[in-house]
This record gives structure tokens, sequence and C-alpha cells, in this order.
């Protein structure tokens, strides 16, 4: 090959990458870490159909995605609880992809199995300090919760009645002596590593290494969510801001409401809207 040809090839062939690489679209999703372990599932089965199209999905939390979407720093946020007053003023369109229930769980080897939401509110909030005041054994109770900002927090402190509201400010009545979780991941990793440890996770999150109680006689599962008979549900929303959602991220956003989509959402143990 002539050096002619050679420029001309090499030259064909940067045209050719800078046009695929510019072809290619990306779209930034961040939020609830609960909804960006499903997510991340969805994003990558969607790329693999849209080798074009890049899904970077970021977990920082419910309150900073949605901040993020009112903000217009990301394409699509992720929150794992229903939106405040305040923050539904901004306007922001909410798809509810999917349904979650909140499990409150402990370590396999505890021998406790059911606990009423007094119960649960008495141990969070440091009333009940040992396993035997609720059936078990005489160890301390480790209580472990989430960081605030957490859209799995925010849900279960309101629906566990966790909060208390002081000089007109809504704050959490959550012992101050629980050790914080940056994250489902670690909350579920500090309750699998400690025998006398509870704690609240997505249920969908549930593997063999935690045991999630019933609540009021009612089972952490899928079939008592749906029929509204388990107490500790919350939504998964992804949010955007009106009109300005582009088209990659709308296709994406219609994929995951699509059978194809919502079917990942139900085999990954969520409540798909379909």
């Amino acid at each position: 090959m002539t050096k002619s040809l050679l420029a001309l090839s090499l030259i064909t062939a940067s045209i050719t990458m800078s046009a695929t690489a510019m072809a290619s679209e990306h779209i930034a999703v961040s939020g609830s870490t609960s909804v960006t372990e499903v997510m991340e599932v969805l994003g990558e089965t969607y790329h693999q159909n849209h080798l074009d199209v890049f899904i970077d999905i970021n977990g920082t939390g419910s309150s900073a995605g949605i901040k993020s979407s009112i903000e217009g720093v990301n394409d699509l946020g992720m929150a794992s609880r229903n939106l405040s007053a305040k923050e539904k003023k901004s306007g922001l369109v909410e798809t509810e992809i999917a349904r979650d229930g909140i499990a409150v769980v402990v370590n396999p080897t505890n021998p406790v199995n059911n606990l009423t939401k007094q119960q649960i509110k008495q141990i969070f909030e440091g009333d009940i300090p040992q396993w035997s005041g609720v059936g078990g054994n005489s160890d301390p109770v480790v209580v472990t919760t989430r960081e605030n900002g957490s859209g799995t927090r925010g849900a279960f402190e309101e629906l566990i009645g966790l909060t208390t509201t002081i000089n007109g400010m809504k704050v959490s009545t959550i012992s101050q002596h629980a050790q914080v979780a940056s994250g489902n991941g670690i909350e579920k990793t500090i309750v699998a590593n400690n025998k006398d440890a509870i704690g609240f996770v997505s249920l969908g999150s549930i593997d063999k290494t935690l045991k999630a109680v019933a609540i009021n006689g009612h089972k952490a599962s899928v079939a008592d969510v749906i029929n509204n008979t388990y107490p500790l549900s919350r939504p998964f929303l992804v949010l955007n801001q009106p009109g300005k959602l582009k088209p990659a991220a709308k296709a994406f956003l219609a994929w995951i409401m699509s059978p194809a989509g919502q079917k990942i959402i139900k085999d990954k143990g969520y409540i798909s809207m379909s």
C-alpha cells in the first residue's frame, strides 16, 4: 500500500470512528439506590439491543436524584418514595415503573419471626433495647438504618411513624445510636453479619443472607403487597422535567414500561405495573 493510500485509509477510519462516537447517545440516570438495583439490569438489557445508547446510572439517593431532576442535571431521576409537597411544586413528571415492599430484616439465626408495627417503632426508637422484649434472646438489639436522604428510609419512617415535628420541622425519631448504612447493599451486609441486628431493605433485594419478619402477621411478599395486606410498600418512580425529555431517554422510559421492561422488573422480585 502506498503512503497516500495508507493516509487515506487512516483518515477514513478516523472519520468513521468519529461518526460512530457522535452517533452514540448517553442517558444520565441518578437517584435512589433501591431503584438503581433494577435500573442497572434494565439499562444493560436495553443497551444490548440498542448498542448506540449508553445508560449511565448513579445511585445517589432519592432526595439527590429528585434535586438533580429539578435542576436538570440528569435526564432521568429515580426515587423510591413519594415526592414531598415542596418537591411536587417543581412540576416534575412522575412515572411509576414498579412498586416495592420494604422488608424489616434480621439475621437468619434470629428466632423472631413476627413483629407488630408498634414493636418495630419501639425498637427503632430505642424503647425496646433487647430482643427478649419481643420474644427473642436476651442480647441487645443492634438497630441499623439508612442515611438521611434515602428514599427507603423516608418511606419507612413515614409508614412506621418514626418522625415528629419540632419548631415546624419534621425530624426523625430513629435512635441516635443506630448504625447508619449508606446504601441498600451495605444495610444488607450489616444485618447478614450480625446476629443481633435489625434493619430494613427493599423487598426485591431479599436473599438467603437475610430473614424478613412478618409484620402484623403478614409476610413480606409480592402477593401480600399486591393485596394490600402487607403494610410497608412504596413506589419506584422515574422523574423528568416536563417537555425536556430527549428522544433517547423518552424511548428508554417507554421500553421500561413495555411488556419487556416490566417482565425484567417482575423477574427481579418487584411488582410490575402491567
